[in-house]
This record gives C-alpha cells, structure tokens and sequence, in this order.
C-alpha cells in the first residue's frame, strides 16, 4: 500500500527537508466576528462584514441569523468574485450556526488583504433582526 503526503508533509519528511510554510502549520487561529443589524438592505447592495489580512489563510465562515433572511439571496466574496466564498444561495433556518466555505478559495494564503463582502440578490433582507457572520482564518 503506497503512502504519500500532502504538501506540507512533504516538507518536513521528504530530502531535502524545508521548514513548513507559515500559518499552514502551527499557526494559530483567528476570527472576525462581525453582527448585521438587518435593516430591509436592498438587492444589490453590499455588506462589509471582514477584513482579512495579507498572509491569511482562509479557514471557513459561519452564518448565524436571529431570523429567517426569506427569499432573499446572498452571496459572501470579496470586490470583483462576489461569490469568492460562498456561492449565491438563501439562507432561511434561523439560530442554527451554518459554515460555509469553498474549496478553491479556502486554504491557500491571500497575497494581499482582502475586504469580505455579502451581495444580496433576489429579495431585500429583513426589516429586523441580527446577521453573524464569523471568519475564522490560519495567521502565523
């Protein structure tokens, strides 16, 4: 049975040995936990809801809502790839904690600092109520 490793393992078990990248091993977590006062937010607009540094490493997100957000579509990203993270989609189960995240933009670490958006599509948000969304992010 072949065994192989991933690209940090490498480092550290295959000559000749390189220290690990920062952040990917050892480095400790942090998050930017950000609360939405809901207030009918249009389609359209935009909800700056983090700022990640240069050298971050993109863990995942989590949404948590006092209320349901409707038919009201959102996505999460950054300027110029609205859906960077999370693709457009409803999100209508309140008090329950929902991580989000994709692969292709979870992981690596970000070359410049990048300002996390919410676009909000299809329907305004509500009237009232509490949005959280929490970012949690590799820095060494």
């Amino acid at each position: 049975m072949a065994n192989t490793f991933g690209a940090q393992m490498t480092k550290l078990r295959v000559s000749p040995f390189k220290n690990p990248d920062p952040g990917f091993v050892d480095g400790g977590v942090q998050v930017f936990n950000e609360a939405v006062t809901l207030n009918s937010q249009a389609i359209a607009d935009t909800i700056t809801v983090a700022r990640l540094p240069k050298g971050a490493i993109p863990l995942y997100g989590v949404l948590l809502s006092s209320v349901s957000l409707g038919t009201a579509v959102i996505s999460i990203g950054v300027a110029g790839d609205a859906a960077k993270y999370r693709a457009g989609a409803v999100f209508n189960t309140p008090n329950v904690p929902t991580m989000f995240g994709l692969a292709a933009a979870n992981g690596e670490a970000l070359a410049a600092e990048e300002d996390v958006i919410i676009t909000i599509a299809t329907a305004a948000l509500p009237a009232s109520g509490t949005l959280r969304v929490m970012f949690f992010y590799a820095i060494n």
